[in-house]
């Protein structure tokens, strides 16, 4: 379960926006999801936030010695992959959540805090804690920060979470509620190590699984999955074919979005960086003309992304309410429709700041 993140939509349009008007580097940032990956760009917020986290009392950076004091204190991981100087919802989070009281009280007795960095200032850390960060962001497929994953004491992970906006208390609410998935979790797998007969210890293994997020069992749960198999020959549960369905899936979006990049890379990208963003969006329209099967998903960002820097580099803050309107209109039962009115108010402040701003002086060809 992957939930409490800031929408994602709403951060790439502020990525485009403040890159594609103020000339910074589209290939400068962090990656995010979807349009972000293949546009690159950094938030406007990350251009100003360099403030690096002090050390954080309760939280230790050593993931061996967490995992000791998990199993000798009966306690659960919370693993915070975070970029603490460079990266503005981590930076969030840890004021509005991690150095509050409410939450370091509601945590104590549950949880080992463990804080893996990922700083652009690689002094603050050790050449051991480093490789050890590396190693980790790599054996759970972490893709984007801030990522707060929850492990059981021996690390096996059970849930994955982010930023959340509310403050101490529901974040703590929050982290209570995902726990009860390892509850769950533990129960179905010690059901399968009671159960003699193969097909029903792996029709438990699956119930096990069940209880995650399926990324997640991707990731990190192959030995499982390999055990089902195993057990279930036949396949009674259906689980096998499921997995099998799930992989050729996610192998054709794959294909769809490198087809994608490539051509935001070829044709769009040298257009935004050249500003000229009316040809951009013309050029992203007949993309998406000529491939009607996209996900709605990829429809929405590209052409907001692409399309609202026409109106923000001139200050047009109607034209672009026209054209977010445009889009919510034309995609009544997407969330996209209920985000109209909070895009505009991005819009509106960038919008506001920019004129505040001196204009950037261009790069020396």
């Amino acid at each position: 379960m992957r939930i409490g993140q800031p929408d994602a939509r709403l951060e790439k349009l502020q990525a485009v926006i403040f890159c594609s008007t103020a000339g910074a580097s589209l290939t400068e940032a962090r990656e995010m999801s979807l349009t972000s990956q293949l546009l690159r760009n950094g938030l406007f917020a990350l251009a100003t936030l360099t403030t690096a986290f002090a050390s954080r009392d309760g939280w230790t950076a050593d993931y061996d010695a967490a995992k000791k004091q998990a199993v000798s204190e009966k306690k659960d991981l919370l693993l915070d992959f975070t970029g603490s100087d460079w990266c503005s919802w981590c930076i969030k989070l840890d004021k509005e959540v991690f150095q509050q009281d409410a939450f370091k009280t509601g945590v104590k007795g549950k949880l080992v805090l463990v804080e893996l960095d990922f700083p652009k200032d690689k002094s603050k850390l050790s050449d051991a804690t480093q490789a050890q960060n590396e190693k980790l962001r790599g054996d759970l497929k972490i893709k984007g920060y801030p990522s707060i994953v929850l492990c059981d004491a021996s690390g096996k992970p059970y849930a994955q979470t982010g930023y959340q906006k509310d403050g101490p208390e529901k974040y703590v609410t929050l982290l209570t509620s995902l726990m009860e998935v390892r509850a769950k979790r533990d129960a179905a797998f010690a059901a399968a190590a009671k159960a003699s007969d193969p097909v029903e210890k792996a029709k438990n293994l699956v119930a096990g699984l069940k209880t995650m997020d399926a990324e997640l069992v991707e990731n990190c749960y192959a030995d499982v999955t390999a055990k089902i198999a195993e057990l279930d020959k036949s396949d009674a549960s259906g689980f096998v074919k499921e997995q099998k369905d799930a992989a050729a899936k996610k192998e054709a979006a794959e294909g769809v979005m490198k087809g994608l990049q490539e051509f935001m890379q070829a044709k769009v990208m040298p257009l935004m960086q050249a500003k000229d963003f009316d040809k951009a969006y013309a050029t992203a329209q007949e993309y998406l003309k000529a491939n009607p099967s996209l996900a709605d998903d990829i429809k929405i960002d590209l052409s907001l992304n692409i399309g609202l820097p026409r109106f923000v580099e001139k200050g047009d803050a109607d034209g672009a309410n026209k054209f977010i309107d445009e889009i919510v209109t034309a995609y009544p039962n997407h969330p996209i429709a209920k985000q109209g009115e909070q895009i505009k108010q991005q819009v509106k402040a960038h919008i506001e700041k920019a004129k505040d701003q001196p204009p950037v002086a261009p790069k020396p060809e």
